[in-house]
């Protein structure tokens, strides 16, 4: 019998325990720190209304990720509430549940994101529609135009994000639609973010492509197969009736029925190393520590925390790099208001007339927020009455310590609410329910220490039975698809007994997902 543990609760640690468990030759036991299941990709209760931390379209171009969400929770076969309210047609799914009587259903969800800026809607990404240039001006389309067409005569070596985008948007668009945003997010300038960030999250985005979508869903009605489009442009995607959360719990009930054992509240405090390999954890809950003996260990811990806690000689500028890897933490205020003060402008029907967005990007330059999400639009089962009310959540990028950070509670939610009275999205005395809430290292970053990166991933290559896997575990910032893709990958190779890492580590760097897709059994 192999024992394997598995560090933290989420997509990725999930993953990987489910696909162990098809031997029955393993033993697998999961801690995780918190009292929730699913890490970021949570579900926050507050009084009946749901909060999805940082928003997750459950959207992939892997065959076999796609499938194992339709597996959990099948695609509605009935109308949503709001549909039916609405009188609004969506895909079903033959014999699937119908999400008013059944819990474990997955709704089939429009995307509309947009970008709030000289307080107009502009579609995101940027669009060819009339209303993109009425609302830039004249002046700002033309030097926008003439600004793209400089930047693809003269190419700029991508040496920085700040590169990245101006080769694909051009200066203007980039200064107007990216610059500030992005450093809302990272808390630097993306002329000091290193160029992988781009090539990570938006590697097959660019004008061009923006301008070929909208003239083939012009023209042709569009491409049913959204697996040859841009992660960014696609218009449909799946949603749990509950909210992220409910498909990681859902997953959870089913490794425990499988034999796994998930230890909650639970922290991995050391790695003990011998002969070069992992042969125990510590682990601490309440006060109290214990040591677990494994065979394996599978780690979705920032790497930051995990070198800390590996008790082995460390090169000193391996030690270095880990203690200065850069993380951005995050925070959420949810927000129960009346109403918005938003028009819903758009074609697109909606329940008490409220805008269609699931996000909305806020580039206005006078406030911190970077973005909104209006949790109505994402499910009518996340808010307790959909008719009359908004649940609203307010996204910021902070680092621990910092002044939005350290901020009480109130004082915050006072804040925040100041913001979008500035900015004219709701009036103060419209907001009847709030709360905060905090996540520490919800994004790894790309700068500073980032750059010595390899040279970290080579020394944990060292220990042959040590696999890092998902977001933080590999200190990259994937989708959460990409992030299961890692446990699933994981658990193969731990059942082959391979200890060549190099195919989890490659997941979400090839070009071929990017651009083409995978067809995955």
């Amino acid at each position: 019998m192999k024992n394997v543990v598995i560090i933290g609760a989420g997509p990725a640690g999930l993953s990987t325990a489910d696909t162990l468990l098809k031997d029955a030759e393993v033993r697998v036991t999961i801690f995780e720190e918190t009292t929730e299941i699913g890490g970021i990709s949570r579900t926050v209760n507050y009084n009946g209304n749901r909060m999805d931390i940082g928003g997750h379209r459950f959207f992939s171009k892997s065959d076999k990720v796609v499938n194992f969400w339709k597996e959990l929770m099948p695609v509605q076969g009935s109308p949503a509430l709001d549909d039916k309210l609405l009188g609004r047609e969506k895909p079903l799914e033959q014999g699937g549940p119908d999400p008013e009587k059944a819990e474990h259903v997955m709704l089939v969800r429009q995307r509309v994101s947009r970008i709030f800026y000289l307080k107009k809607f502009f579609d995101y990404p940027i669009s060819l529609k009339f209303q993109t240039f009425a609302n830039m001006g004249l002046a700002r389309t033309i030097r926008a135009g003439f600004g793209y067409m400089a930047s693809a005569m003269h190419k700029r070596e991508e040496k920085t994000l700040q590169d990245f985008m101006i080769n694909r948007f051009g200066k203007p668009l980039y200064e107007m639609f990216f610059e500030d945003y992005t450093e809302k997010v990272w808390g630097r300038n993306p002329r000091d973010i290193s160029a992988d960030w781009g090539a990570q999250r938006i590697k097959g985005l660019s004008l061009s492509k923006a301008v070929l979508a909208f003239l083939k869903k012009t023209f042709s009605g569009g491409d049913a197969d959204q697996k040859k489009t841009e992660t960014s442009l696609i218009e449909q995607f799946l949603y749990p009736k509950r909210g992220p959360g409910q498909l990681y719990e859902t997953l959870a009930d089913r490794v425990r029925e499988k034999g796994c054992d998930i230890v909650m509240q639970t922290k991995v405090t050391g790695i003990h190393i011998e002969n070069g390999k992992v042969v125990s954890v510590q682990v601490e809950k309440a006060g109290e520590t214990r040591t677990v003996p494994c065979d394996v260990l599978v780690s979705s811990m920032p790497i930051k925390d995990l070198m800390e806690i590996i008790d082995a000689d460390k090169p000193q500028e391996v030690a270095r790099t880990a203690a200065e890897l850069p993380y951005r933490d995050f925070i959420t205020v949810g927000l129960l208001v009346k109403k918005l003060k938003l028009e819903n402008k758009t074609d697109i029907k909606t329940v008490s007339n409220i805008v269609p967005d699931c996000w909305i990007y806020m580039q206005e330059r006078e406030v911190k927020v970077g973005r909104l999400q209006i949790f109505n639009n994402w499910s009518p089962y996340m808010v307790n009455d959909l008719q009359d009310t908004v649940w609203i959540g307010m996204e910021y990028f902070s680092n621990e310590g910092d002044e939005l950070w350290e901020m009480d509670d109130q004082a915050f939610i006072d804040f925040a609410i100041g913001e979008l009275v500035k900015v004219d999205v709701i009036d103060r005395a419209d907001v009847l329910d709030s709360v905060r809430v905090r996540v520490k290292k919800a994004y790894p970053a790309y700068f500073g220490a980032y750059k010595d990166f390899p040279k970290l991933r080579a020394y944990l290559d060292t220990f042959p039975n040590l696999y890092c896997v998902g977001r933080n575990g590999q200190h990259r910032y994937n989708n959460m698809d990409h992030s299961m893709m890692t446990g699933f990958e994981a658990a193969d190779l731990i059942l082959k007994g391979s200890t060549d890492k190099s195919t989890l580590w490659n997941i979400n760097t090839e070009e071929t997902y990017h651009e083409q897709g995978k067809k995955e059994s």
